[in-house]
């Protein structure tokens, strides 16, 4: 098969795997003449997908073929695909040639399973360590490892990449069974575990001086959201487990997408993006803001409300909390308040220091009044008890319904 049909394929292969981001990445450049590429701190960009959509990475599978037969899977093992496979050295070429054409500035690699997890993860490595010690390529590289894997080969990938991953794919053992039988829960914790210890032992050696230490700066997973009957609970308590146990650097949520001639066991319909969206949302309060998950979601509410962000969902259950006096509150207390992001509390405790603030200095920090005048108190402004009491709050901030056209045109049909 000619390079540039497998490329077709593999690259569109890949669109599935939302879990390379490169932020975080240590800085490298050939700046004094030497070896070839750079990683950027913010980002790595430049690539273009076949649609035209700028990308950040040459983002490949190293092939399609797969012996697992995931049933949300497009290249499962019984799925009626065109295959395609890459040798390494024509993954480097690409990557180098797409490089020097100031397509992009790194790869991001996975793979199906073929023969076995170490033959696979051999071939992966083998592409990252020709790019690193035959070409002096200094750019960011993302590889996926495989839980089934050697830890040994697990561990020699983290040398070679700046990001690895791993996919847990669903929040629970018994939707693996039902999913995913050839994977296992325990088996890809276990392997997080691992490369957890082996990202601390590199932060100790760069701490202590050592410079010269090549290896992954974080890992990273994504989960399928949709494609089984696993609540928002579920996928929360799993993503809470995995930034505390394991020093997660991101989860992410992937909403399903129906697949041609798909598993009868999966879903019709994809699930609505907003829910994705919310899951994120709620990650982003876990991470940043103090929230617990049993805040955010509890046994009888264990899923995300559609129509409200959840930090304004967990303030309408919690209006005993408000209206918070923008003064005297301390900054956990502020970052509860629907409208205030990080950025802004901190603003917010500083200028306090030297004068007392109103809502004019909140629009020059670009507050939503709207959004925080019942739950905050001002300078200028208390809001009415009886607003935060009201049943018309909630009725404030969901979206407020549109009327369609009766006699509408094909277009807009």
């Amino acid at each position: 098969m000619e390079l540039d049909s497998k490329l077709a394929i593999l690259a569109d292969a890949a669109k599935y795997d939302a879990s390379c981001a490169s932020s975080g990445a240590v800085r490298g450049n050939s700046l004094g003449g030497k070896g070839v590429g750079s990683t950027g701190g913010m980002g790595i960009c430049h690539s273009y997908a076949p649609d035209g959509r700028c990308i950040s990475l040459l983002k490949l599978l190293l092939t399609n073929l797969c012996i697992y037969d995931c049933h949300y899977c497009i290249n499962r093992r019984s799925s009626n695909v065109r295959r395609a496979a890459f040798t390494a050295d024509e993954v480097v070429k690409l990557t180098l040639d797409f490089y020097k054409r100031n397509y992009i500035e790194g790869l991001f690699l996975s793979s199906g399973i073929i023969r076995n997890a170490d033959y696979t993860m051999e071939q992966v490595i083998a592409v990252a360590r020709t790019l690193r010690e035959v070409h002096d390529f200094r750019g960011y590289i993302h590889l996926k490892t495989i839980p089934e894997a050697s830890p040994e080969l697990i561990e020699t990938a983290a040398r070679y990449a700046d990001r690895i991953s791993i996919n847990l794919e669903l929040p629970t053992q018994k939707s693996l069974d039902l999913l995913a039988p050839e994977k296992s829960l325990v088996r890809t914790q276990q392997a997080m575990g691992r490369i957890r210890l082996k990202l601390d032992e590199a932060s100790d050696r760069r701490s202590n001086g050592d410079k010269k230490v090549r290896h992954a700066t974080g890992q990273s997973t994504q989960v399928i959201v949709g494609a089984d009957d696993s609540t928002d609970a579920d996928f929360l308590a799993r993503s809470d487990e995995l930034y505390g146990s394991y020093k997660m650097r991101r989860v992410y949520y992937s909403a399903f997408s129906p697949i041609p001639e798909p598993s009868r066991i999966l879903p019709i319909k994809a699930p609505p993006l907003i829910r994705e969206h919310r899951l994120y949302q709620a990650d982003w309060l876990m991470r940043f803001y103090g929230f617990k998950t049993s805040e955010i979601l509890s046994p009888t509410t264990p899923n995300l409300d559609l129509e409200l962000d959840p930090k304004l969902a967990w303030a309408l259950r919690n209006r005993q909390d408000f209206p918070v006096d923008i003064q005297t509150a301390s900054r956990e207390v502020l970052l509860r308040v629907p409208g205030l992001g990080v950025r802004n509390v901190d603003r917010i405790i500083k200028i306090r220091r030297y004068t007392r603030i109103r809502q004019a200095d909140l629009l020059r920090l670009r507050v939503s009044l709207p959004k925080v005048q019942p739950f905050l108190m001002t300078a200028d402004h208390n809001p009415a008890s009886y607003l935060l009491d009201s049943d018309a709050l909630r009725a404030r901030f969901v979206p407020k319904p549109q009327q369609l056209e009766l006699f509408a045109s094909d277009e807009m049909r």
